[in-house]
């Protein structure tokens, strides 16, 4: 399937690891042309050299998300160089750990600037040239929102929150044909990840035992998955979706764990 994306400038955050590395090698992939804003400076820069040598194009653009004019800048920077934004992708976050007892209102504040504030910031900053393009925004939320996780009271607050603006969003741009959709992730291996897994003394049980409980086919969903979704959604084949969560988890989140046992061992007819 031609997505149709082929020179589309996407603005990426958090482009150069984990979830939004795999978002954006699949847009570059597409033909797309990723802006990868992100504070890595060495992967950011690693990555654009890696596409180039491929002969896809991507640019990136150095930024500390939780500053407003870091934001701004990215915004300044992608339409000095291509003139437009054709998509936003708010990705970038990070699971801190701020938790309802582990924490005071300070750091819930600043928890909330790492994971949410920048997302209404990009967006707000994008949305002059989104309505010149009539593009979408599509948010990467997580799990945790509908699941709760415990000890990530900030986290937790800004993915629901996202998912929340999704569909506020997705009412108030309707007059100008802008579509706006999140992604809602699960269990996805990504450096953060790993780094969790390894806060345990016996990371590789630990592993197993969340395999065990996802559905479909007891593994991770990969970073290019949720990126396939992202660059879907952003298409003219998408256009006609908007205001949605889309689970892309191995059916983690809403599939019963008590069909387990029943799909490892399928009944014979008759029994």
């Amino acid at each position: 399937m031609d997505l149709g994306i082929d020179q589309k400038i996407v603005i990426v955050t958090g482009g150069s690891k984990g979830i939004g590395e795999g978002i954006t090698r699949v847009l570059a992939d597409e033909g797309a042309i990723p802006i990868i804003a992100s504070r890595s400076k060495q992967s950011g820069k690693d990555l654009v050299n890696e596409l180039s040598s491929q002969g896809q194009e991507s640019y990136f653009v150095e930024a500390e998300l939780s500053h407003k004019m870091d934001c701004i800048n990215v915004v300044r920077k992608t339409i000095a160089k291509y003139g437009r934004v054709d998509a936003l992708i708010n990705n970038a976050g990070v699971n801190d750990g701020i938790g309802l007892e582990a924490g005071n209102a300070d750091k819930f504040e600043k928890s909330l600037h790492k994971n949410l504030i920048h997302y209404y910031t990009l967006a707000h900053h994008c949305l002059p040239h989104l309505i010149e393009t009539q593009g979408a925004i599509v948010n990467i939320s997580s799990k945790t929102a509908m699941t709760g996780q415990g000890g990530t009271s900030g986290y937790a607050a800004a993915k629901g929150a996202q998912l929340a603006l999704t569909r506020e969003w997705a009412v108030e741009l309707l007059k100008y044909n802008i579509r706006v959709n999140a992604i809602v992730p699960a269990e996805v291996m990504t450096p953060l990840y790993k780094k969790w897994l390894d806060t345990f003394g016996n990371p590789d049980r630990v592993l197993s035992t969340i395999l065990e409980n996802i559905p479909l086919g007891n593994r991770m969903t990969t970073p290019s998955e949720i990126g396939s979704m992202a660059a879907y959604l952003i298409s003219n084949r998408a256009r006609h979706i908007t205001g949605q969560h889309l689970y892309v988890d191995g059916g983690y989140v809403h599939l019963d764990r008590s069909i387990l046992p029943l799909r490892t061992s399928p009944l014979k007819e008759g029994k």
